[in-house]
């Protein structure tokens, strides 16, 4: 899926001759190891409007003549020359004479027109004489490949390979500035070099830290964006102008759906169109899941009917911080009590907006009231963020102890999911909620028994600095 293949060239390695002819053997073969072999004509070089026809070229390159019920043989034994490059024929018919065919060599392994000493042994073997062709092939826009069009169209130097990422039936690219005016052409190069693609989108905006979408320009195909998406075995129907869906993010996904267990509940803060709470549904948990953007949620309720897991996923449409202090929140204060410590239920909650799910970290902080559960209960955090520190893993988990004041050393694991831009990596960091944020500590009870008094409007400041009750609580 990425046009990287060919990314370690050096800009302005090639050399175009400027003739008004087709390149000849003698020129091409100049450089036994020619990259500009199979470019295409030079005459498409700042070509904006797709003319496939210009394309064409023809090359002179090397053949054997050889009887037509020996061609698997002589394919075989000389399999290291012959021209192996995809897309085009080995071995063509000898217009003047039916019983033969001409088997292509590559020009690179036979730069002279001759055969080596060893090569001439095998065809002497075969009954075949050694004597090698001339023959001219023909390249049309169908034998050239993506990276081969766009470095022959686009200005000398300037950087060609661009990466893009497959939705559906949807190619989605993120061009640079000087690519712009040829940003149509690419569209349909990458449409005719992709079976399946028909909509070639390039974004023109960046993401949206509120409801995770961006701007996009049609460049090749039809105009629609409602697509279909299979991830982990699992089905997606989304409208991807208007919610958020990374194909690069599947590994992660299956990663994080792997540590849970059948009974296992699920809080998915930002939970998209699914790729969490849905695969989390099927492995019988019971999931949560949530996404302020509307567009997301009607989508999330649609792929949860789609993959027949709706009565397991109860799905909101509100603010992560609400999300938290709601439902999560009640979910907690009822199921954790209970726990006893044979039981093996885990709590999860994902927290997958990388810019700004850090920040939401400060909600744990005496989110719950109760007496504290036993250690093995406390709900796990998979808490995403983006990093360009030297040192990735340090940082995230220094902004999130700065979040939740205290430390997390010894107590979280930090994973690498992906380099997202040069020096911006994204990383999740795990880690069980201690016990001294989650809860609010009892307050000092120096009038009262314990059982029958909570912290009152009149308590002193240094007990509600102490992790009492903020509220105002009254006797019980």
């Amino acid at each position: 899926m990425l046009l990287k293949q060919h990314s370690g060239r050096i800009p302005g390695l090639f050399v175009v001759v400027k003739k008004n002819t087709f390149f000849t053997m003698p020129e091409t073969m100049e450089d036994k190891t020619n990259p500009e072999l199979y470019l295409p004509h030079p005459g498409v070089r700042g070509m904006t409007l797709l003319n496939r026809e210009a394309f064409k070229r023809t090359l002179v390159v090397p053949a054997l003549k050889v009887k037509k019920e020996i061609v698997h043989n002589v394919l075989k034994s000389l399999k290291q020359s012959v021209l192996q490059r995809p897309g085009l024929k080995r071995v063509v018919e000898d217009p003047e004479d039916e019983d033969s065919r001409f088997v292509i060599l590559d020009p690179h392994k036979v730069p002279e027109f001759s055969l080596g000493e060893s090569e001439q042994q095998v065809l002497k073997q075969l009954n075949v004489h050694p004597e090698v062709s001339k023959y001219h092939l023909e390249l049309t826009y169908e034998n050239f490949k993506s990276e081969e069009i766009l470095r022959a169209v686009l200005p000398e130097g300037q950087e060609v390979t661009s990466g893009f990422s497959r939705v559906g039936h949807i190619a989605h690219l993120n061009l640079r500035d000087h690519q712009l005016p040829y940003r149509h052409l690419i569209g349909q190069v990458i449409m005719d070099k992709n079976p399946g693609i028909t909509c070639v989108v390039n974004k023109t905006s960046i993401i949206d830290s509120t409801y995770r979408n961006f701007e996009m320009e049609v460049l090749a195909g039809e105009n629609n964006l409602v697509t279909k998406v299979k991830e982990n075995n699992i089905s997606y129907e989304l409208d991807f102008s208007k919610v958020y869906w990374n194909p690069r993010l599947s590994t992660e996904h299956g990663r994080i759906v792997q540590l849970l267990k059948a009974g296992d509940v699920l809080f998915d803060v930002f939970a998209g169109v699914g790729p969490f709470a849905i695969p989390a549904a099927k492995r019988k948990c019971r999931v949560f899941a949530n996404d302020l953007n509307p567009e997301s949620y009607s989508w999330l309720l649609h792929n949860c009917k789609l993959n027949k897991v709706d009565t397991k996923v109860k799905v909101f449409n509100m603010d992560g911080r609400d999300f938290l202090r709601g439902p999560v929140r009640e979910e907690l204060s009822k199921e954790l009590p209970l726990l006893k410590e044979e039981q093996k239920t885990a709590f999860h909650i994902v927290m997958n907006l990388p810019a700004l799910a850090v920040e939401f970290l400060d909600v744990f902080r005496h989110l719950l009231v109760r007496e504290p559960c036993s250690p093995a209960a406390l709900p796990t955090v998979h808490c995403y963020g983006f990093s360009k520190h030297s040192n990735p893993a340090r940082d995230i988990q220094e902004r999130a102890e700065a979040v939740l004041g205290t430390s997390l050393a010894g107590r979280c694991s930090t994973f690498l999911v992906r380099n997202v831009a040069p020096n911006k990596e994204m990383l999740c960091l795990s880690f069980q909620i201690p016990a001294d944020v989650l809860y609010k500590r009892p307050c000092p009870d120096e009038e009262k028994p314990a059982s029958k008094r909570l912290c009152t409007s009149q308590d002193s400041s240094e007990e509600k600095a102490a992790g009492c009750a903020p509220e105002g609580c009254t006797e019980q």
